[in-house]
């Protein structure tokens, strides 16, 4: 009976265990809470115009914010003239692409850095998310759900236009991995995490999290401010391993990604993009919430991947030069 007993608990930690890693890591799907209260009526914006460092740029917190009008563009001679479709969008829905991946392409940890990939690769991620074959393992959130909306009521032309003006971008050093077992406390903030209180601190366990540098730049939609990733001591050495050989769960992703993970061919670079973004599609592509054309070639790879294995994978990519 004590046998069976101790086998009972064997078996339900087991299966507790496997429900957990069938349930989307919620630190990498920024989704905020539903309000206890009615929200109170927004106070007017400050109509005084703001800056940011390095830019002679002077916008309104209106100007910021109006998405219709375009991304706000604080650094102007940092990147090639906009295509209209990035600069400003189009009427029936098209919205700037500008303005979530910024103009220079890095973009956000809602969202993901374009600049520098191959133009078939975003192609083909756009047609794959018109097509309903790429969505978000966590329909509420919603930046990828957007991004479905978006690529329904896009054309090719202007999808490839949009592609050749980011893949010509250069990649720069937008992520700062920092490995450390205490985090400060966060919560969410539109689509992303923000630090709720500096002096407030708990442990990061298995998990990665992705804050702005600095949150009044971010908040301003700067294009030179980045963000900096913490993610749990040893992850970026383990990730290291996994990257290299397998880890024996499957090929090494230097196969497709490249020795250095700058990218081979049509596949995308992983070197400094956003941890929390390299989770996500690792989860996505492991539960089939990605089936687009190249998804059959990461299956056998992401299949036998554990949340802690992608944690580290993704540390250490995002630590890498781009």
């Amino acid at each position: 009976m004590k046998y069976l007993a101790a086998l009972c608990v064997i078996v339900l930690a087991a299966t507790a265990a496997l429900a957990a890693e069938d349930t989307p890591p919620p630190w990498a799907y920024p989704v905020a809470p539903p309000a206890a209260k009615p929200a109170a009526p927004a106070p007017p914006l400050d109509p005084e115009p703001k800056r940011v460092p390095g830019s002679d740029v002077a916008l309104t917190l209106a100007q910021i914010r109006d998405i219709g009008r375009g991304p706000p563009d604080w650094h102007p001679n940092d990147h090639p003239p906009m295509p209209e479709v990035v600069a400003k969008g189009r009427a029936g829905g098209v919205l700037a692409c500008g303005y979530c991946h910024l103009p220079n392409g890095l973009g956000r940890p809602e969202n993901s850095g374009i600049a520098g990939l191959p133009v078939e690769y975003i192609v083909q991620q756009v047609r794959d998310f018109r097509e309903g074959k790429r969505r978000s393992s966590v329909p509420a959130m919603g930046p990828p759900a957007n991004m479905a909306k978006l690529a329904a009521v896009t054309n090719d032309e202007e999808v490839r236009i949009a592609a050749q003006y980011f893949a010509s971008l250069p990649r720069q050093k937008w992520i700062r991995v920092v490995e450390s077992a205490s985090v400060p406390k966060t919560r969410v903030a539109g689509s992303m995490f923000v630090i709720e209180d500096t002096a407030a601190v708990e442990p990061i366990g298995v998990r990665i999290v992705e804050v702005p540098e600095d949150r009044a730049r971010t908040d301003l939609r700067d294009s030179k401010s980045g963000f900096v990733a913490y993610v749990p001591p040893g992850s970026i050495k383990k990730g290291e391993a996994y990257v290299k050989t397998g880890g024996g769960k499957g090929a090494a992703c230097t196969v497709c990604h490249g020795h250095d993970l700058r990218g081979l061919g049509p596949m995308p670079h992983l070197a400094g993009r956003s941890p929390s973004y390299i989770v996500r599609s690792l989860w996505d592509l492991q539960h089939g919430s990605r089936a687009g054309a190249w998804a059959p070639l990461m299956a056998e790879s992401v299949a036998g991947l554990s949340v802690e294995d992608m944690v580290n994978i993704a540390a250490y990519a995002a630590s890498l030069d781009p």
